[in-house]
């Protein structure tokens, strides 16, 4: 397992990629990479109290939120990962196990891996997912920022904000 879960029971949200980035397994830490707008959208969007460094993604679930992948035993870039590394199984057994309040997902690719179709960034269900709410958002990856938009996570943080 390249980064461990960092989950539990109760949790308000958990936060799903596609795998762990070479800097991340490098660091064996999540969204480690020097691009990734991860930890500073958590911060502006009132997730976390202060900017959280990767260092400091232990911590998260003492906030009510989780950390995953997909893939569990491989990293580097989506084109990087082997279909065969994606267990979407897992995931969806993690969530009905824990139960958590809400399920994001950290790329539009990771929603469509782990769903099995292609989702707009925003609010969706899905049954194999106990209808929990998922929320599709852009990728923080440095990789992406010619397609990144903040709203979805602004969108994320208010529906977090009103569960009890």
């Amino acid at each position: 397992m390249i980064l461990p879960d960092l989950v539990t029971k109760g949790l308000k949200l958990i936060f799903c990629g596609t795998a762990a980035s070479h800097a991340s397994a490098t660091r064996g830490h999540y969204y480690a990479g020097p691009g990734n707008r991860f930890w500073p959208l958590l911060f502006d969007t009132g997730l976390t109290p202060r900017l959280f460094q990767p260092a400091d993604d232990h911590l998260l679930p003492s906030l009510g939120i989780g950390l995953t992948d997909l893939a569990k035993t491989a990293s580097g870039m989506d084109h990087d990962i082997p279909r065969t590394a994606y267990t979407p199984n897992r995931l969806h057994q993690l969530i009905t196990t824990l139960r958590p309040q809400t399920l994001a997902f950290t790329s539009l690719t990771a929603a469509k891996i782990a769903l099995g179709a292609r989702h707009p960034a925003g609010k969706t269900t899905h049954p194999a997912l106990s209808n929990i709410p998922i929320w599709v958002l852009p990728s923080p990856s440095g990789a992406a920022r010619a397609t990144f938009t903040a709203t979805p996570w602004h969108d994320l943080a208010t529906h977090i904000r009103h569960l009890t």
